[in-house]
């Protein structure tokens, strides 16, 4: 296994992952190395050990092609809360690491939070925030680099509102003419939500030319 050194700003070749796409441990999470990974179509998953994943075939949300689930139209439409963007990031990954129905904890730790709060404050990492008048009941967040979003966690406290967010940020990125919504590994919700699996040469190809893309959040 390829294990990283803080101190070298670098990682393996795709193809060294494994079956499960694990490329290497070790290593930081420093703004410059996360965004490395990002750019390099690789991303970290879990810590201690901190691991970086690099998965064939690759999940993704079709901008282009994207439409709600029939269930979800209505609410869309009718549902009584206010969404914002980049309102209250903390308060979102803080909610995205909080144990939930189905799990009693998540990858995302104390360092990671810190991490992501860093690229927040640099520009790179955003929110999207479902709001029941004063509280938080829903959200997500995830990087944006060019044309490109990695979308990375999305949490609920009230029926569908995780949901909701992720049309909302699907229509925001549309608006601004992004090319690739990255969700990483393929799960039953996302792949109920409509994401699919692509193969990772291609993945890498069009995330190259997202990156490419006059595209800004």
């Amino acid at each position: 296994m390829n294990i990283l050194r803080p101190d070298h700003l670098t990682f393996p070749d795709h193809h060294a992952a494994n079956r499960d796409g694990l490329l290497a441990l070790g290593g930081d999470l420093s703004a410059p190395r996360l965004l490395l990974a990002y750019r390099s179509g690789i991303f970290p998953w879990t810590d201690d050990p901190l691991t970086w994943w690099s998965p064939d075939p690759r999940a993704v949300f079709e901008l282009d092609k994207f439409r709600p689930p029939r269930r979800l139209e209505s609410k869309l439409r009718h549902h009584p809360y206010t969404l914002t963007f980049d309102r209250d990031f903390e308060a979102v990954i803080h909610a995205c690491a909080e144990p939930a129905e189905g799990r009693e904890s998540t990858w995302i730790s104390p360092r990671f939070i810190a991490a992501y709060v860093n690229l927040h404050r640099q520009g790179h990492a955003h929110s999207v925030e479902v709001w029941n008048e004063d509280k938080l009941v829903g959200g997500m967040y995830g990087i944006a680099i060019a044309g490109f979003f990695a979308g990375e966690s999305m949490f609920h406290r009230e029926t569908d509102t995780s949901k909701i967010a992720l049309c909302r940020l699907i229509d925001h990125l549309r608006e601004r003419q992004f090319e690739l919504f990255d969700t990483q590994v393929l799960s039953p919700l996302t792949a109920r939500l409509g994401a699919i699996e692509i193969r990772r040469a291609d993945y890498l190809a069009r995330l190259e030319s997202a990156l490419r893309s006059p595209a800004q959040w």
